[in-house]
């Protein structure tokens, strides 16, 4: 190569180097608008689910997601406190989550993290509470062993699943016997409140067989999340579990996030190999947030305010737990389901029954008799009981549901003493059995139940029927 020619070559190595090297332009937009929940800014080109930063001179950047655009409109919602606020604010790109730096590491590229979110995953996350943007609540210092990861994941092909095939333990007795649950299964808990659906979940998280816990506690009340934490969940169960706790005063987006990062925890552990359990309460305050979200940028409300959206959300969350590809790793996830007013027709429980794998009710009625856990058997169901359990079970809970739901049925004309004994044979045995059917299906929440026991206690009172 002549002189000249390696001259220019190396001038244009040098240049282009420089070229890759220098940081990008820096796209800046304004602030023109706030609108109730929604800000609206010009001069920003990002697409949906971005992350901007609004900054104001002489305060702290407020950060916000693009969810909506209409021409040179972009519509972002805030993930905190839009205090002083003003027109003209800069809306530019933001980097949600760098790790802290570590001795030894190499540099990271932050221009990389920018724009779509990324939030913390590693096993630095187990036996931590962290918030939906992954910064720790728990006051144990930053986080360790994690890593930044895209929270938006391609979905698994149905057809690369494994089926459920495998029963899992929860360490419940109810549900053990009657309504077997099987590794890789989505199924709600149903109910209004202050019928004990966070002591529920609290048994199942320390009970469990699984080898990581993933607990999403979304717009549930700020006096809960600790108390959860401590009481409910107690050492033995926060260990092997990851809190993501998103209370009642967060913004909407931030609940949102919330779940859909709760979610994305357990599909990391998961696509690691491991058998993750998911616990979210409640899908419904998920969906109340997308609500939120969708009215305030102008979606016309459906069913109950509900606009469209939210009804295309939830089978978008709930379909990404499940067995991972070719049966390596799972997540088995119970969604809490509140019903307004104990009205199982209400539009998102019924909406969550038509995508879920099964349904747990919680009864008013029997928590109000201090039956616990307040499990209607009755209006409750596994859809995959069937391939979970042996046809020796299946005969015993189809016994036990026979006798139990013919005794609730005239349960009044016992009482009054309208029933002449002799009339209904069936009727007769459950009578007889009642004290030990309702003493089976109570169980006390620092009290575990395993599987084999379950099924053998439930065999015992069905062979008891047999034998009257």
């Amino acid at each position: 190569m002549p002189p000249e020619r390696a001259v220019w070559q190396r001038f244009m190595d040098d240049a282009r180097r420089r070229v890759e090297q220098a940081p990008g332009l820096e796209v800046r937009g304004t602030l023109t608008r706030v609108a109730g929940l929604v800000l609206e800014a010009r001069g920003i080109r990002e697409p949906i689910g971005a992350q901007c930063q609004v900054v104001m001179p002489g305060s702290a950047p407020v950060l916000a997601e693009v969810v909506g655009f209409s021409g040179e409109l972009a519509y972002l919602m805030p993930a905190g406190d839009v205090h002083g606020l003003s027109a003209g604010a800069s809306v530019v790109p933001a980097a949600p989550y760098v790790p802290v730096p570590r001795l030894g590491e190499p540099e990271r590229d932050v221009r990389a993290r920018s724009g779509m979110l990324r939030l913390p995953q590693g096993r630095g996350l187990l036996g931590r509470v962290v918030d939906p943007q992954g910064m720790p609540m728990d006051g144990q210092g930053p986080l360790q062993d994690v890593a930044a990861e895209p929270m938006d994941r391609r979905p698994i092909n149905a057809m690369d699943r494994d089926p459920v095939r495998l029963p899992l333990d929860t360490g419940v007795r109810a549900i053990n016997s009657l309504l077997t649950v099987g590794r890789g299964q989505r199924i709600g808990l149903f109910a209004g409140s202050g019928v004990g659906k966070s002591v529920l979940l609290g048994m199942m998280a320390r009970y469990t067989e699984a080898d990581v816990i993933v607990v999403g506690l979304i717009g549930e009340r700020g006096r809960e999340v600790k108390e959860f934490i401590e009481d409910i969940l107690g050492e033995e169960g926060r260990a092997r579990s990851v809190v993501v706790a998103a209370p009642a005063d967060a913004p909407p987006l931030l609940r949102m996030q919330g779940a859909a990062y709760a979610t994305a925890v357990a599909e990391h552990f998961r696509d690691r190999g491991q058998h993750v359990l998911l616990l979210m309460d409640s899908l419904t305050r998920y969906a109340m947030a997308q609500r939120e979200i969708a009215l305030a940028i102008g979606e016309p409300p459906a069913t109950k305010g509900y606009p469209p959206s939210c009804f295309a959300r939830l089978p978008a969350l709930v379909e990404r737990s499940g067995n991972g590809l070719n049966g390596v790793g799972s997540i088995t996830a119970f969604y809490t389901v509140l019903s307004e007013g104990d009205d199982q027709q209400d539009p998102i429980a019924d909406a969550a029954r038509a995508i879920l794998d099964g349904h747990i009710v919680l009864s008013r009625a029997l928590a109000e008799e201090a039956h616990y856990p307040a499990i209607d058997v009755e209006q409750s169901a596994s859809r995959v009981m069937h391939n979970v359990a042996t046809p020796e079970h299946l005969e015993a809970a189809r016994r036990f549901r026979t006798l139990y739901g013919r005794f609730r049925g005239s349960r009044d004309l016992v009482r009054v003493g309208a029933y002449a004994a002799g009339s209904d044979p069936l009727l007769d045995d459950a009578i007889r059995l009642q004290p030990a059917m309702t003493a089976f299906l109570q169980q006390n929440m620092r009290e575990g139940a395993s599987l084999d026991d379950s099924v053998e206690g439930l065999q015992y009172i069905a062979a008891a029927a047999q034998a009257l």
